[in-house]
């Protein structure tokens, strides 16, 4: 990958094109492309983009007409909190939400496989966070085998038809992938193992998505290429270095944020000539 063309967006170094083929061991998960420089330059300029996003979240949340959704997913230790904790660190917590997905309960299991997803789509006005998301549903479903072929395959239809639906209603999205290495995993795993104030994020039934990391891959690998579209996109971001993975997805919030273009509204009262005493 290379750095960016004139009239083209930063984020379209991440994009993942509909009909286009994906290969993820071809992309470099530590490579900086399009980086504004060193680490250094690029933390700065993803304090400039963190300024940016906390204007154009203000912006929507007072229009209060159109939302954004992104969609965060990665294997274990990929950097979904890490993500969220820096992107959003300057944004007002007023207008933006989390919705974290873990294993679904008895009462999730007694519905369709979207219906607790759909309850957290963000309103008007708000941005959504989906760390983890229903891509869980074909992900790991699929690699751990919690049901067969014939359920789980007919869900990409479901995903795209019912993203189809959030866009036509004025919710963009956009989904990243937070792409790491094998050794990067290995690494970020074994400092949990080393500082016990982070065993409480590790599990020893995590070490289980090693043992089937190309079953993973090729789960992604085709989930990507079933639902990326131009209206829902996927970016694939290198996600070893942090700071380059916080650069990148800030790119991708305010280059979406910039499309969507949202403005103050004008008051339902003439303020003109008003002064306060």
């Amino acid at each position: 990958m290379g750095g960016t063309l004139p009239g083209m967006a930063t984020s379209d170094l991440w994009r993942i094109r509909p009909g286009a083929a994906l290969d993820l061991d071809a992309v470099d998960t530590r490579d900086p492309v399009g980086a504004p420089g060193s680490k250094a330059a690029t933390a700065e300029a993803t304090a400039a983009l963190t300024a940016r996003l906390a204007e154009l979240q203000e912006r929507l949340w007072a229009e209060g007409r159109r939302s954004l959704l992104l969609v965060l997913q990665a294997l274990d230790a990929g950097g979904k909190d890490g993500t969220v904790k820096h992107v959003f660190r300057g944004v007002n917590p007023a207008g933006v939400r989390v919705a974290s997905f873990k294993a679904p309960s008895e009462v999730e299991l007694a519905h369709d496989f979207l219906w607790r997803v759909h309850r957290e789509v963000p309103a008007r006005g708000e941005i959504g966070v989906f760390n983890r998301s229903h891509y869980e549903d074909v992900l790991v479903a699929r690699v751990d085998k919690l049901v067969p072929e014939d359920v789980w395959r007919p869900r990409y239809d479901a995903i795209w038809a019912w993203e189809q639906h959030l866009a036509a209603e004025g919710t963009a999205i956009v989904k990243v992938y937070l792409h790491i290495s094998r050794q990067e995993q290995a690494e970020r795993f074994q400092a949990r193992v080393d500082d016990p104030s982070k065993h409480w994020k590790m599990r020893l039934a995590d070490l289980g998505v090693r043992d089937r990391w190309d079953d993973y891959r090729a789960a992604y690998t085709e989930a990507i290429e079933r639902t990326t579209t131009e209206g829902s996109p996927w970016f694939v971001v290198p996600a070893d270095r942090k700071w380059y993975r916080n650069w990148a997805v800030s790119s991708i919030l305010v280059d979406a944020l910039e499309r969507i273009d949202p403005r103050y509204p004008a008051s339902p009262d003439d303020l003109t000539g008003v002064e306060i005493t």
